[in-house]
């Protein structure tokens, strides 16, 4: 994909993002005109003071080249080890394409800027879906990634290969087992605890 340009701030973190040596921006814009597809991809925590402003501006930007739909891909930490997409939309129709592919959020929130931007979508009867890929960890989880990219797609008729994504995955799981058995290995046994009989 082409990189076309980036969101900037002044409320965002001070850092700027190293890929192989080479600076880049921490929240990007790329275009594949052959895919019709623009993608947003942000390597920082949007603040959530800023989520509003932030998605309003994207939203705008999104109308100002006539976008015809948005889909915000998020995760979602829950406690299934199990590779998990949920999925919810700004519209009924929407909601159609997605509800033999996902699990249908029936009730609840979407926090941060993926639900600012639902948000934003909804007001502006723009169509959009959110997919959450759910996630037993704060970091970012590739196996995760991985879930909804196959959701992506068979939505899209895309053909995005998933399978560095599952040996990072792979990787990452054989570390935490190491990690794991290194922290067990190294825990002693408290010793016997001495009694010491009191006289006088």
């Amino acid at each position: 994909m082409e990189y076309i340009g980036s969101i900037e701030s002044r409320y965002f973190p001070p850092i700027a993002v190293l890929y192989e040596g080479v600076i880049n921006m921490p929240v990007r814009i790329y275009e594949n005109p052959d895919l019709n597809l623009i993608m947003v991809v942000s390597d920082i925590p949007i603040n959530p003071s800023i989520s509003y402003d932030v998605s309003k501006a994207l939203v705008d930007w999104a109308q100002s080249v006539n976008v015809k739909e948005i889909i915000s891909i998020a995760g979602i930490a829950t406690a299934s080890e199990e590779p998990i997409v949920f999925g919810a939309a700004t519209t009924e129709e929407m909601l159609e394409r997605i509800k033999e592919k996902v699990e249908i959020f029936q009730m609840g929130t979407i926090s941060g800027i993926s639900g600012s931007i639902m948000a934003e979508c909804f007001m502006r009867k723009l169509p959009a879906i959110s997919l959450l890929g759910a996630t037993q960890t704060q970091n970012p989880d590739p196996r995760a990634a991985a879930a909804v990219i196959k959701i992506l797609n068979d939505l899209c008729d895309y053909s995005i290969d998933t399978e560095s994504l599952i040996e990072q995955a792979e990787k990452i799981e054989v570390e935490m087992q190491k990690l794991a058995e290194d922290v067990r290995t190294t825990e002693q046994p408290s010793s016997a605890r001495k009694e010491f009989p009191m006289y006088g």
